[in-house]
């Protein structure tokens, strides 16, 4: 019966390595220097496979370190643009991911881009909603890092404080539901992990909550010294209503501006088309369309319209994901022409299959 391990020499034999190679020993004469020269290369490669074993436990250790849930950097790959393909196959369904995608794509750097903040903010609600356990775990682990950034960011600037407050909140709200159903392996990862996880976006809630605007150090022109025609020339600029809301509190003479039809139907006509408008009139008392009711009337009813600076392009011609001011490898002759904005559902829908 021949010998069928892994090593393909018989057992019982006698090798010597040698500069030509392996070479059999039989000859009883040379039996002592055959057993003398085997011991020796046992020993050689005994003390090989141990320090393999080292290298490769130190090797595990380095990226344990590196990816567990105390660092602070993400993982990410030196391109920045993923390939996209609807039609999954065997080979392609563990790269064509939307974890795949969030650990590709450079959101870490993208939140620091003012122009690309509502964008990753939006996308990271989405995900918080529904799409969180379909992410890995270096992702989940990726999406908890950026979403620590965004907030520290946030505490700095004083900015987009309501739109974070929103994010940490549908966040809360998705994982009190999960860590439910933990052993379901809807979450990757230990359960303690997670529960530190919520304890901390509720001391963030906490942060938020306690910001306090501080007055501008400057004596010089505000916003109430501007002409009111300039005023309600800047209200008209802000497309969330509740914005305006807030805005008008600061001055009686912006409370006034607040009121103004013509501004909320703009914002109505802007987000909302005629036939969702039609469906939700409201007249007041003065037997005019009260467009100021009716835009909070449509947003709990139809989503508003979203608009970016900067989005995620895709490339129709080679299915690559990628941001815009990054290069991915097209073989067409006019790119520009091939590319299209993505929207943060857009981005969510490319990976469902």
């Amino acid at each position: 019966m021949p010998f069928l391990g892994q090593d393909w020499r018989s057992p019982g034999q006698c090798w010597v390595k040698t500069n030509d190679g392996w070479k059999k020993y039989s000859d009883e004469k040379k039996n002592n220097v055959a057993d003398f020269s085997f011991c020796k290369a046992e020993e050689y490669y005994k003390e090989n496979i141990f320090l393999a074993i080292n290298y490769d436990a130190a090797v595990k250790k380095r990226k344990k370190d590196h990816l567990n849930n105390n660092t602070k950097i993400p993982y990410f790959h030196r391109d920045k643009w993923i390939y996209v393909h609807k039609g999954s196959t065997k080979e392609r369904h563990g790269y064509c991911t939307l974890g795949e995608a969030f650990n590709r794509l450079d959101f870490s750097s993208a939140i620091l881009d003012s122009r690309r903040f509502n964008y990753v903010v939006r996308l990271l609600e989405l995900i918080a909603k529904s799409q969180l356990t379909s992410l890995s775990g270096i992702a989940q682990k990726n999406y908890m890092n950026i979403l620590e950034k965004v907030v520290l960011k946030v505490l700095e600037d004083q900015q987009n404080i309501r739109l974070i407050k929103e994010l940490l909140q549908s966040l809360y709200t998705s994982l009190c539901v999960l860590v439910q159903d933990m052993g379901k392996s809807v979450l990757v990862g230990n359960i303690n992990m997670w529960v530190h996880r919520m304890e901390n976006i509720l001391h963030w809630q906490q942060q938020l909550n306690n910001i306090q605007i501080s007055k501008p150090s400057s004596k010089g022109m505000t916003l109430i010294d501007l002409p009111m025609c300039l005023q309600l020339n800047i209200m008209q600029r802000l497309s969330d209503g509740r914005d305006i809301v807030s805005l008008g509190q600061a001055s009686p003479t912006l409370n006034l501006l607040c009121e103004d039809r013509l501004l909320w139907k703009n914002l109505c006509q802007y987000h909302f088309s005629d036939r969702q408008i039609r469906k939700r009139l409201i007249m007041s008392d003065k037997g005019h369309q009260d467009w100021k009711k009716m835009y909070f009337k449509l947003l709990r009813c139809y989503p508003r319209k979203e608009q970016y600076v900067d989005t995620l392009q895709f490339c129709t011609h080679c299915h690559i994901l990628f941001w815009k001011d990054t290069d991915h490898p097209c073989t067409a002759n006019n790119t520009e022409s091939c590319c299209i904005p993505i929207s943060p559902q857009g981005f969510i829908n490319l990976f469902k299959f």
